[in-house]
């Protein structure tokens, strides 16, 4: 009896030691997973930060980051402005499959000047698409949401919080009445803060949508002041009201790069920061265009990702990525399940490792609308786009302008009706000279595979004539002033 009772007393001893084991491993590995936060500027413009070139910005603290990580050089939002690039970043999906277009309408401009009917846009995400949010707290993350946001729930769909625990959504970002505050960069920055430390053991998905720098612009009075007193920059930078907006940002950044550098973080946090859209504020040259269109002035963004022990410190990567590669990136680091909805983005991590490329041939946008007002060296006197799907592979990218690819004989009269642009990005990123007409091989393989992506897809196109459409508006109306609000 008692060689029994010290075997029963030996093998649930065993048993214990191996559930504590098995309880200590499992913690070790909550403890291990990966942090993440996402900095998300509004409206920063591919060149406008220090650690982009330009040399009127003062950004310290992006600097900082991006000499500490991996500067993204060929980095795109998935949409030319603020709402359907969120929509895109936050669900993982091009434009084409939510169907969020644009703030508000795609029917943005004089009526009379839009030759087709455009597809109608959604407010908000569909019940169906689960969110990156949603995702990461199914993988046990705390998130939490702190900013802009552009959606609102609704019986129909779902706003870009969507899976976030904690939720702190400015009132008053895009015109602060605290002038210590401006944009609320913060009060915003504050709340991530507490909740990184309140969420301290990890692991924790923390996502910063700012208002800055979107209009209206605005600054600490002590910021304002130094650069009123600072003369303008080479690249056409000047305005002091924009670079004092610009560097309490980066302070903001600052904050949260601190904090978790405090709390014993930063090796196991990865954080990323970029940019909505292209720039609105100043020239984006050498590039064509700013926000709103579907030229680089108005997609390209700066990005910098900062992952210790495996991102090589002041690193740079050409490969071409969009903010809809965040989602499956991020589930990748957390080791949680894709879900049902398909994703169209890319996991990054073999190019944090340094790889030269990814899996994919091609990135894709698409707007079936009219955005009003004309940008710099636009396509247009009166849109800043009209009804386009973009494609680019490799180094090439090709505009498809619906308007003339459906009313003006498609590809019988490509030579002729100005549907198709083509350019060359490694020899002309401000695409200056449209090669549609002489380097035919490649715009036939980049149309044919932009058709096919339309049909998989599938990407609606506007395919009626608008019968409010006259022919002699332009003349009329390309002279006024068009109003916009995004």
């Amino acid at each position: 009896m008692t060689n029994r009772r010290c075997f029963i007393d030996f093998m649930l001893c065993f048993l214990l030691a191996g559930l504590s084991g098995a309880f200590a491993t499992n913690s070790l590995i909550a403890a291990e997973r990966l942090n993440i936060v996402l900095i998300f500027a509004d409206d920063l413009g591919w060149q406008e930060t220090g650690f982009t070139g330009s040399d009127y910005c003062e950004t310290p603290n992006l600097d900082r980051l991006a000499g500490q990580g991996m500067v993204f050089r060929n980095a795109y939002a998935s949409a030319g402005n603020c709402q359907p690039s969120r929509a895109c970043m936050l669900s993982g999906q091009y434009t084409a499959r939510h169907g969020v277009y644009a703030v508000g309408s795609t029917k943005r401009g004089p009526a009379a000047l839009m030759r087709m009917i455009p597809i109608p846009n959604r407010g908000n995400l569909p019940l169906a698409t689960v969110t990156m949010g949603e995702s990461l707290k199914a993988a046990g993350y705390a998130t939490g949401f702190f900013g802009k946001c552009h959606m609102k729930d609704s019986d129909k769909g779902k706003s870009e919080h969507a899976g976030f625990d904690a939720v702190k959504v400015s009132q008053h970002g895009l015109n602060s009445k605290d002038p210590a505050d401006p944009k609320a960069i913060f009060s915003i920055t504050e709340a991530a803060c507490e909740f990184i430390e309140a969420n301290r053991q990890g692991p924790f998905f923390a996502y910063l949508p700012h208002y800055a720098v979107h209009s209206a612009l605005q600054g600490r009075a002590k910021t304002l002041a130094h650069f009123k007193e600072k003369p303008k920059g080479q690249l056409g930078h000047g305005d002091p009201l924009f670079g004092a907006c610009l560097a309490d940002l980066d302070t903001g950044v600052g904050m949260v790069l601190d904090k978790l550098k405090a709390l014993g973080l930063d090796d196991n946090t990865l954080v990323v920061f970029t940019s909505d859209n292209g720039g609105t504020h100043v020239l984006q040259e050498p590039l064509r265009g700013h926000k709103g269109c579907y030229y680089e002035g108005g997609i390209r963004v700066p990005m910098i990702v900062r992952w210790p022990g495996v991102v090589e410190p002041g690193s740079t990567c050409d490969v071409p990525v969009l903010n809809v590669d965040f989602y499956p990136t991020f589930l990748a680091t957390a080791g949680a399940k894709s879900p049902a909805s398909p994703l169209d983005g890319e996991n990054l991590i073999p190019l944090f490792k340094g790889g030269a490329a990814l899996h994919r041939q091609a990135i894709f946008w698409h707007f079936p609308g009219y955005l009003n007002g004309p940008v710099p060296r636009g396509r247009d006197p009166v849109f800043r786009t009209r009804p386009v799907t973009v494609i680019r592979k490799g180094d090439w990218k090709l505009h498809l302008y619906h308007e003339e690819w459906q009313l003006d004989g498609g590809r019988d009269k490509i030579a002729n009706n100005n549907a198709v642009e083509l350019y060359n990005l490694a020899t002309d990123p401000g695409e200056t000279s449209n090669l549609a007409l002489s380097r035919t091989q490649a715009r036939d393989e980049l149309l044919d595979d932009l058709l096919v992506w339309i049909k998989r897809v599938p990407a609606t196109i506007p395919e009626e004539a608008n019968p409010a459409w006259r022919a002699d508006a332009t003349s009329k109306v390309g002279k006024k002033k068009s109003k916009r609000k995004d």
